[in-house]
């Protein structure tokens, strides 16, 4: 079949399958959530209560279980309530930005409701003031849980290689918002296993510990972190203690086909604090110093297997100074990356730079200055158009040049035709300079175009486009589980030789169709079934790619 003919073939069946899938389920007429919290008619609005100057009086809290107890529920509702451990009322109360004598302001409200809903094990959260008498507004704090344990599941075949990770997690053990699980992961690379343990309020308080060790049959991964960070916009003052120890056999690809390995080993060690003057006049501005050890060494491959080109040595001692200002400046709405579930943007402007000096003095290799610059913007409303904006420079100065420099954006744009149908639009690239050959720039599967193999084309710079009509379906069964469509187009490129040999095969496109199942009882995770269709490409890849695996959106 000539090319023409083969993608006039599977572009007729993708409008089939589309056709078929979007006009069998139900439209809604709306968007909005199943959480209602709804504030008393009483209460005065919240520019009354400022003007009055209102204090904030009891804090009372509502934490509700997987499902409403004041539904009729069914005998098997109610046992998954009563063996599903609530969140402790210590660990809702700790995470308010708020007490009880403070001058009432809204905003810090809005931000504990924000920090709340990051939680992964709540569905959602609403702070409402439900009585107002004397000067004193009393506030209720109301959130409902998510069933924690869940499994991990992602089968995925892409090129000719399945990928496959299997595993449990407990997000909220015990009621106390940690995270505890284990995985075991198999793919083109590794066979892994995996256990790992993150507490970001240990106790009561803002400490945030975060452990795992993995093993796998060419080598292991041990990482820890202990730390305060800045959680809330007045957040004064914050420290971090990040390290990791790994070593594995790394390989270089060409095509999706591992054609070099190499052992990778790597000691990580980031040290920093950081202080603030907290939010004024809408603005905060955060200082970080810090020091960063890392050293990679590298080796040919253990079995002399594939062995070819070996990335060159590294160890950079470095002090750090950072400064990032971030606006005050958020929105919450739906539907846009989650399904029927309140959702939190940043559309202020946040800038941040780092500067950085490796000396041989203080131990490195070579002597480089450390750079690095970040910008984030946000436009438009929730409600209709909506764009976000991103970009990022980093990379070191060696002897005048540029090394392992990066320079790289990304635009996403939404926009709601109706409650139901949004268009997602997201453009992204990077530019690479005298990149370090361990630290390729790769496209495929795995980086988002979808129905190529992972890590199929490597170069100097890439670029990604992708297109999706999203659908957000009426169809709830059984009141655990929430449905989307989408139908979607990929577009992506390399440029530059990859540097293991072999040309960029220029631009590589792919058209599908998947399904979004969103569980509201238990976890965030979205699962996608996707059926993905590559135009382009050399003849070794499948003409069809399925995968199932769950994701943080839609």
């Amino acid at each position: 079949m000539s090319t023409p003919d083969r993608r006039s073939s599977v572009l007729h069946r993708i409008g089939l399958v589309a056709a078929v899938l979007l006009s069998s389920m139900p439209v809604a007429a709306d968007v909005a959530t199943e959480f209602v919290v709804t504030r008393p008619a009483s209460v005065p609005d919240d520019q009354t209560l400022v003007a009055e100057g209102a204090v904030v009086g009891r804090i009372q809290t509502d934490r509700r279980g997987i499902f409403d107890h004041r539904d009729n529920l069914n005998w098997l509702l109610s046992t998954a309530n009563r063996l599903h451990r609530t969140t402790r009322e210590s660990v809702v109360r700790s995470q308010l930005v708020f007490a009880t004598g403070e001058p009432y302001d809204p905003r810090k409200l809005q931000e504990s409701e924000r920090i709340l809903r990051s939680n992964q094990f709540l569905f959602d959260a609403a702070i409402v003031p439900v009585s107002y008498r004397d000067g004193v507004v009393d506030i209720e704090v109301v959130t409902r849980d998510l069933w924690s344990i869940e499994p991990t599941l992602s089968l995925k075949r892409s090129g000719g290689e399945n990928q496959t990770t299997l595993g449990i997690e407990d997000e909220n053990f015990l009621g106390t918002g940690a995270l505890l699980g284990g995985l075991y992961e198999r793919d083109l690379d590794r066979r892994t296993r995996l256990v790992y343990f993150a507490d970001r309020q240990l106790g009561t308080r803002w400490l945030s510990l975060a452990a795992s060790a993995a093993d796998s049959n060419d080598g292991h991964r041990y990482a820890f972190s202990l730390g305060r960070p800045f959680f809330a916009l007045e957040t004064r003052y914050a420290w971090n203690v990040q390290a990791v120890d790994f070593k594995r056999v790394d390989s270089l690809y060409r095509l999706g086909d591992e054609l070099v390995d190499y052992e990778h080993d790597e000691r990580f060690l980031d040290v920093w604090g950081g202080w603030s003057r907290g939010l004024q006049n809408g603005w905060v501005r955060r200082w970080r110093v810090g020091i960063v050890a890392n050293d990679n060494r590298f080796a040919p491959p253990p079995n002399g297997i594939r062995a070819g080109v070996v990335p060159a040595d590294r160890e950079l001692i470095y002090p750090y100074v950072s400064v990032t200002w971030l606006e005050d400046r958020f929105i919450k709405t739906a539907n846009v990356q989650q399904i029927a579930r309140t959702e939190d943007f940043f559309l202020g402007a946040q800038l941040g730079l780092t500067l950085g000096y490796a000396g041989t003095s203080l131990g490195s290799d070579r002597s480089a200055w450390i750079i690095g610059a970040s910008a984030q913007r946000g436009f438009g409303r929730a409600d209709h158009k909506l764009l976000l904006l991103d970009a990022q420079t980093r990379g070191r100065i060696e002897s005048g040049r540029t090394a392992n420099g990066t320079l790289s954006f990304r635009a996403r744009y939404f926009h709601r035709q109706s409650a139901k149908w949004l268009q997602s639009i997201t453009l992204s690239g990077v530019r690479g300079q005298r990149l370090d050959l361990d630290r390729p720039l790769q496209l495929g599967g795995d980086i988002g175009l979808r129905g190529y193999p992972v890590r199929y084309q490597s170069g100097e710079s890439r670029v990604l486009f992708s297109f999706e009509q999203r659908y957000f379906t009426d169809w709830y069964p059984w009141r655990v589980l929430r449905v989307g469509a989408a139908a979607f187009v990929d577009a992506g490129r390399t440029f530059g030789d990859n540097p293991i040999g072999g040309q960029s095969l220029g631009w590589l496109r792919s058209v599908g169709v998947g399904l979004r199942l969103a569980p509201t009882r238990g976890g965030r995770k979205v699962f996608h079934l996707d059926v993905a269709f590559p135009l382009d490409g050399d003849p070794s890849i499948d003409s069809v790619q399925i995968s199932f695996q769950g994701k943080r959106g839609f």
